[in-house]
């Protein structure tokens, strides 16, 4: 579900992104202070390579060993960046779909999020920004957010589909 089949080159070296059930994809990511991190260029365009590379729609830092609140979403062919961002409306309406993620390949479970949502955060300048989402933008801003709070979308999924999804996982990747 938030994978695509489109490829931007940038000239930054794509970085590895982690897989469950990497003890870094479950913490609290660190708060950044985006006037003054002067990586944060750096850090957002080779995420959006990896992104790019992986196919998917989006990335959040945790995901490639980066214990910053900073993600980066393409999302109808425009790349963004939220640095801090935060849900602060949740619309009423909700829909399961089948999610995938970057982390935890090759699998896809329902997962049951917001149609729409309200999200605030940062650009990497350092500028106050409020995005209004809906549909699959809200869905990846959810997805995205949830890693930088260490939750999967395994977390998300039904008691009973989380073991049998990750029993699957783990003997589809010899773990």
């Amino acid at each position: 579900m938030l994978c695509r089949g489109h490829r931007m080159r940038t000239e930054s070296e794509p970085m590895e992104v982690l897989h469950h059930p990497s003890p870094a994809l479950k913490g609290r990511a660190r708060e950044v202070d985006a006037a003054s991190d002067v990586s944060l260029r750096d850090l957002v365009r080779a995420m959006a390579e990896t992104m790019y590379d992986q196919n998917g729609v989006g990335l959040a830092a945790p995901q490639v060993g980066v214990d910053k609140r900073v993600i980066v979403f393409d999302v109808e062919d425009r790349l963004a960046a939220l640095c801090n961002p935060v849900i602060t409306e949740f619309g009423e309406e909700t829909a399961v779909e089948d999610e995938g993620c970057l982390s935890v390949p090759g699998i896809t479970v329902p997962v049951e999020r917001s149609t729409h949502v309200v999200c605030s955060g940062h650009t990497i300048e350092g500028r106050e920004i409020t995005i209004e989402a809906e549909d699959l933008l809200a869905r990846v801003l959810q997805h995205e957010i949830d890693h930088l709070d260490g939750t999967l979308i395994l977390d998300r999924c039904p008691p009973d589909v989380r073991k049998s999804v990750i029993r699957a996982y783990n003997e589809a990747n010899n773990l």
